[in-house]
């Protein structure tokens, strides 16, 4: 039995429109040395993706690490002119502006339906569950970490095998006029927008801005294609096919909620139709973004009766809430990232937990001028926790209400005495969330810090 390759190397040079020459097949790509694998192309990005995007210019420059990447078994690379590697080369004047043609150029050939997410948060919980479902009827292909931005979303593209049936991306944006381009290159069927949220807020005007740059994953969209949308997004949108989900009456895909002990059970609504089925996690935004998935489903044509035996399989991400049972704690770890909503909810969720419940919470970056404000409200959503723990700056003036169970304020978490904490919470089998932006916690490995003095004491 044959397999076909990735990429044939005659395809990748129409792809980025240099002269046609033999050459290996491509069995993957990589821009990261450190994660080539035999048989992979590897592309040296510069590291500045330039005025088009905002994204921070790194320091280093991938065509510092070909020898690496060829070492580790790479048997193509693309490069600026005047670059000499010992393999296979496509020379190319922007290799950002390559990665983009191979992405574009894979999703040309894909002759299946794809899917582009979007919004404040949720966004890789609602992919990897569509992924999973979808996996269960067909040949998917989605997505992998966070990869959203300007080189994640045409690296996740260009990784895509030409017979998938379905795919499934994620789109973010820190900034106005991200989302566009990059749905464009998506060019889905379904774009699903799930919620619009004070996330990244600080650099655009207001929440208005935001939620139109929110909206622009349906540039991509064809004159068939569907915008998947929270019912009450669904005035702001003219001249397109609108499905929307929601509670409310008026919703095309309308869902109810029992929350359970253990979970949640879950009934969709589309017409006259109705759905059953239970999900393994809790919390009202898990509750919407599986309303979320079941629409994205149905505007697919998916098998919604198969996905009912699926959705009571489906977990969280690392990092998106996910809970660690110990024997000396429960520990959700929540601390990927967050934003005023999202923290909302996880704080009712812990308070709805058993035994004492301590919240350690980050600070919320990115809020701009709204900052303070959006942080002092986070107050009223502690009352009924039995210690809190904050870190950074925009907690600093904070908790004057929360009396002798606001524990500690700590400019980083380097500064929370882990045994000094653990000792304290000793024989109790805490429930302890942590929760806050992507550098306070996540970035340090935070959790897996608390964990390991949790089971040490």
């Amino acid at each position: 039995m044959t397999t076909t390759p990735l990429w044939r190397w005659r395809e990748l040079c129409r792809a980025v429109g240099v002269p046609e020459t033999d050459g290996p097949d491509v069995a993957s790509i990589s821009i990261d040395s450190r994660a080539v694998e035999p048989g992979a192309l590897f592309i040296a990005l510069s590291g500045d993706p330039g005025p088009r995007f905002h994204g921070i210019a790194g320091g280093r420059d991938g065509h510092q690490f070909l020898d690496d990447a060829i070492s580790a078994g790479a048997v193509g690379v693309m490069v600026k002119p005047g670059t000499h590697a010992n393999v296979p080369t496509l020379s190319v004047a922007d290799t950002l502006d390559g990665l983009w043609s191979l992405g574009i150029a894979s999703r040309d050939r894909m002759q299946g339906q794809v899917t582009a997410i979007t919004g404040s948060a949720g966004k890789t919980t609602a992919r990897q569950w569509l992924e999973k479902i979808l996996t269960a009827q067909a040949v998917c292909h989605a997505s992998t970490g966070s990869f959203n931005n300007h080189w994640g979303v045409p690296l996740s593209l260009a990784r895509m095998p030409r017979d998938v049936e379905f795919g499934v991306f994620e789109v973010g944006t820190n900034h106005p006029g991200e989302i566009g381009p990059l749905s464009r290159m998506v060019s889905p069927q379904v774009a699903l927008l799930l919620n619009v949220l004070p996330a990244h807020i600080g650099n655009f005007a207001n929440l208005a801005a935001l939620r139109e740059e929110k909206l622009s994953i349906a540039a991509g969209l064809g004159p068939s294609g569907t915008l998947v949308l929270p019912v009450e997004l669904a005035s702001e949108v003219q001249n397109r096919r609108v499905l929307a989900f929601g509670t409310d009456a008026s919703a095309d895909i309308r869902g109810e909620v029992n929350m359970l002990a253990d979970g949640m059970a879950l009934t969709f609504r589309a017409g006259n139709k109705t759905w059953e089925t239970s999900l393994p996690v809790t919390g009202e935004h898990r509750a919407s973004t599986a309303l979320a998935v079941f629409a994205t489903l149905y505007a697919l044509g998916a098998g919604l009766d198969a996905a009912m035996d699926v959705f009571p399989q489906l977990d969280l991400p690392a990092g998106r809430g996910d809970r660690r049972e110990m024997a000396s704690a429960v520990i959700i770890d929540d601390s990927y990232n967050a934003n005023p909503v999202s923290m909302q909810f996880a704080l009712r969720s812990l308070a709805a937990e058993p035994g004492p419940r301590i919240a350690i919470l980050g600070e919320m970056l990115e809020l701009g001028a709204d900052g303070p404000a959006l942080h002092a409200g986070i107050e009223q959503d502690c009352g009924d926790l039995d210690g809190v723990i904050t870190v950074g700056e925009g907690f600093a003036d904070w908790g004057a209400g929360l009396g002798d169970r606001y524990w500690q304020h700590a400019s980083g978490a380097n500064e929370i005495d882990l045994d000094a904490l653990t000792a304290r919470l000793r024989d109790q089998r805490p429930t302890v969330l942590v929760k806050g932006s992507n550098k306070v916690f996540w970035a340090h490995g935070f959790v897996d810090q608390l964990a390991r003095a949790l089971e040490s004491n």
